[in-house]
């Protein structure tokens, strides 16, 4: 086939593509508009997504992080309320050791023909009682990973939080000034260990492991170790070396109902996502302890608010779709939803610098 027909075809099918996806938006957010039109403010069954946010724009996201936002206290109480219909992230961020004993099979969540066994070891650190039992904080943050957070010198402001949760084991000594360093929980998917710790290969790793893990100091450690089969082994890796050097922590892992859970929720609410994403696990969940939320590192968009390129993670150089179809997640959906729960009050999505100089004042404000 001739190079210029290939080329002309291409660009056919491309157009074409591109005609689909707007068809399809515009029938998602006729949709979206209708559902909105009936919602029941003071139960809230529907989330009411601006439709504008269908398509990603990045000049327009960059007023997220205006200073006007206000916190919008009733609409956060409701979401509480509403979320605690589906479930109680108290009880559901971990399973408990009363519920099993060592041997019993387990089948994953999302491979319910799949099956592991309770270990020893992941039994002798299941918590007797939830980590987050009769907490209550005024001010959470949530950080993700995004490099969005590059040279955004949030890391002051994140860690004046009174409670900071953190996703995947991310390292923060070396981006400190960006992302801070208080931790109070953080997660950690069993891929982990394979993606940032070479699936502890040589001594060298293993101690890397370990210092990451002795460097939370006390923190909740929150481990989905039965979501999908494949990461038994991780996990058991992990649980070792805790136990081996009786690293302090509080280990975690969250019920088996719990991501159906939160899938449900978000449905129910007009939002389609597949699989929910850490960071809206955390955020999902931390409604329940949290008045006041902020979230740091959600940019699911290659390029920021002024064009610039950005890195999937701020601490690695791994290349991934957003988009893509083969991907569990649905993370500019979920920005979106974001985004409008930002502009309603319900938490405040940052992304853009941190003014370390006018923090103070902003914090004595909104008090």
């Amino acid at each position: 086939m001739p190079l210029v027909f290939r080329t002309l075809l291409f660009g056919f099918v491309t157009l074409l593509v591109v005609v689909l996806i707007i068809d399809d938006i515009a029938e998602v957010e006729e949709e979206t508009a209708k559902a909105a039109a009936h919602m029941d403010p003071t139960a809230l069954t529907r989330l009411r997504i601006d439709v504008n946010h269908h398509r990603p724009s990045y000049n327009h996201t960059a007023k997220l992080s205006s200073n006007n936002w206000t916190f919008n206290k009733t609409l956060s109480n409701l979401i509480r309320k509403s979320i605690l219909r589906f479930f109680d992230p108290e009880r559901d961020i971990s399973i408990l050791k009363g519920t099993l004993k060592p041997g019993d099979i387990i089948h994953y969540v999302f491979d319910r023909h799949s099956t592991t066994n309770i270990s020893e070891n992941l039994y002798r650190l299941l918590p007797t009682i939830s980590p987050m039992k009769n907490q209550h904080h005024r001010r959470c943050a949530i950080v993700g990973n995004s490099g969005i957070l590059l040279n955004s010198s949030c890391g002051p402001e994140i860690d004046s939080h009174d409670f900071v949760i953190r996703c995947n084991l991310a390292p923060v000594e070396e981006y400190s000034r960006d992302v801070g360093r208080r931790t109070n929980l953080v997660t950690m998917n069993p891929s982990v260990v394979q993606r940032a710790f070479m699936d502890l290969v040589s001594e060298e790793w293993r101690d890397r492991f370990l210092q990451r893990l002795q460097s939370l100091s006390g923190s909740v450690l929150w481990i989905p170790a039965f979501m999908a089969k494949g990461g038994e082994e991780r996990v058991e890796w992990a649980l070792r070396l805790i136990l081996l050097h009786t690293v302090d922590v509080r280990t975690a892992f969250p019920s088996l109902r719990l991501l159906h859970a939160v899938r449900g929720y978000w449905l129910t609410n007009n939002v389609h996502i597949k699989r929910p994403t850490t960071g809206l696990l955390m955020y999902t969940m931390a409604t329940r302890f949290c008045e006041e939320i902020h979230l740091y590192g959600f940019w699911p968009f290659a390029l920021d608010p002024q064009g610039k390129p950005v890195k999937y993670h701020y601490y690695d150089t791994l290349k991934y779709e957003y988009t893509s179809s083969s991907s569990p997640h649905t993370m500019p959906l979920e920005f979106r939803t974001l985004s409008t729960l930002h502009r309603q009050g319900a938490l405040r999505l940052h992304t853009g610098t941190c003014d370390a100089e006018r923090r103070p004042q902003r914090e004595l404000q909104s008090k």
